[in-house]
């Protein structure tokens, strides 16, 4: 005969047991929504992954080949015989002195340009004073001001003040040097303001008990602890000023009767007529090849420093 279950339970009773919820149907759900998210992110990733190696490697197979090539089969990246001889024909066309015209200019404004967006930064950054966040604002305001805005009132001042300073004036490259510098340092005083921010003040402060100066502690202590930052801000810098076009153009123009002076942005302009009317396309593409290459190559080598340097403030 079976007993009741309706009434009291007594002592020592065992209590009927209650169905679990139906939790696995709600984990098998979560893990079907997560397995497609990341298939669609896998997806995205890979279809990113060919829109950026695509065209760079478009670009190094069309080095390679024949102006035939490049024009009736514009989107193959098999040549029908490699032809190296394009590179050695867009070197001798003068990418060698737009080479070196580009390195003499960025060794001077990178330099210039990490030093004092370094200094202001942390100035701003570590010093409270009157007018600090006036003066932040306004390299932040540089940042939203389109250089092509400037360029008549840039070009004006530059040429007027070419007759009262010989080294400064158009086609100069010590003009184009400061002009890097004005044109960069706002967004590199942002980065690094951020960055000496997240450093502590405690190691700044036990620099100055030990008998440091303010400068001896900015280079020999807090400028150090910056390493990663500046290795950040400084690939930045030199990406942004090499493939600068349009900066050189308006204040490195060609001049009949002197030697070439112009940097790579504009050598490449003029591969592409260097024999008349006649188009020399392969040419073209090596020396965009070789213009390519030295940035890629320092990207590359260090690619860990600008990592950790755009996530040491998020980790502090």
């Amino acid at each position: 005969m079976s007993t009741a279950t309706n009434g009291p339970i007594r002592a020592g009773q065992a209590t009927p047991s209650r169905p679990a919820p139906a939790r696995g149907a709600e984990v098998r759900g979560r893990g079907v929504g997560a397995q497609i998210f990341n298939g669609f992110s896998h997806l995205f990733l890979a279809v990113w992954a060919i829109m950026v190696i695509y065209p760079l490697l478009w670009v190094v197979m069309s080095a390679l080949k024949t102006d035939s090539e490049v024009i009736r089969e514009p989107l193959s990246l098999i040549p029908r015989s490699l032809q190296w001889d394009n590179f050695a024909r867009a070197w001798s066309a003068g990418i060698d002195s737009f080479f070196l015209n580009t390195l003499l200019v960025l060794v001077f404004s990178v330099t210039l340009t990490m030093l004092l967006g370094s200094m202001a930064a942390y100035a701003l950054a570590r010093y409270q004073f009157r007018g600090n966040r006036l003066i932040y604002w306004m390299f932040l305001s540089g940042l939203t001001l389109p250089v092509y805005l400037a360029a008549v009132p840039l070009f004006k001042g530059v040429y007027n003040t070419g007759f009262s300073f010989p080294l400064l004036g158009p086609n100069k490259h010590l003009t184009l040097i400061l002009v890097y510098v004005a044109w960069s340092l706002a967004f590199t005083v942002f980065f690094m303001h951020s960055f000496f921010r997240t450093l502590p003040d405690s190691i700044a402060e036990a620099a100055m008990v030990d008998g440091a100066s303010h400068t001896r502690t900015f280079f020999s202590v807090m400028l150090p602890m910056a390493k990663p930052g500046l290795v950040s801000i400084g690939i930045f810098n030199v990406l942004g000023q090499w493939n600068q076009w349009y900066l050189p153009t308006l204040l490195m123009q060609s001049v009949a009767g002197e030697p070439k002076h112009q940097v790579i942005a504009q050598g490449l302009i003029e591969l592409s007529v260097n024999q008349g009317y006649k188009s020399d396309w392969s040419g073209l593409f090596a020396g965009v090849t070789m213009a390519m290459l030295p940035v890629l190559i320092v990207y590359i080598a260090f690619q860990r420093q600008v990592q950790s340097g755009l996530t040491a403030g998020v980790g502090k």
